[in-house]
């Protein structure tokens, strides 16, 4: 992640990556598989770790997944994220694939600000669903929003 002029974290987009951020973009959460074996994996990576074949492809996942960890930074340690304190930083385990963990933030719609949902609403285990939203440099992020 590096940060824009807006202040907050971008994604650095690598060779490995590019197909995640490019389904993102569309609205789809993906996660890269093994061609040989099926295993999922994530962070994308050039070689399978299970078998090590180099073939892969990328599968849509549910976009439903379970808060396995948040904090709320105190105070936050950059300033573009200052104004927007108390916000909360998740760890969300994949419905699809439990041993993938994407970090992320719980908003209330995709495009609210990070302290839009109300602290006291975030439990470990509570559900979630994948929402995008366009960040700095044009690249769609995904958030979570609370399932009900």
């Amino acid at each position: 992640m590096t940060d824009s002029d807006s202040g907050y974290l971008t994604p650095v987009i690598d060779e490995d990556g590019a197909p995640f951020w490019e389904y993102a973009a569309q609205g789809q959460l993906r996660v890269q598989a093994c061609s040989s074996c099926d295993e999922l994996r994530f962070p994308p990576r050039p070689c399978c770790p299970r078998c090590q074949s180099f073939d892969s492809d990328w599968r849509r996942m549910s976009g439903r997944g379970r808060i396995w960890s948040y904090v709320l930074p105190h105070p936050p340690l950059l300033p573009g994220y200052a104004e927007q304190a108390p916000y909360n930083t998740v760890v969300v385990e994949l419905a699809d694939a439990p041993h993938i963990r994407l970090v992320g933030n719980v908003v209330a719609s995709a495009d609210a600000p990070l302290n839009s949902v109300d602290p006291a609403r975030l439990r470990v285990g509570a559900p979630v669903r994948v929402a995008f939203t366009v960040a700095g440099g044009g690249v769609a992020v995904p958030r979570w929003l609370l399932e009900r």
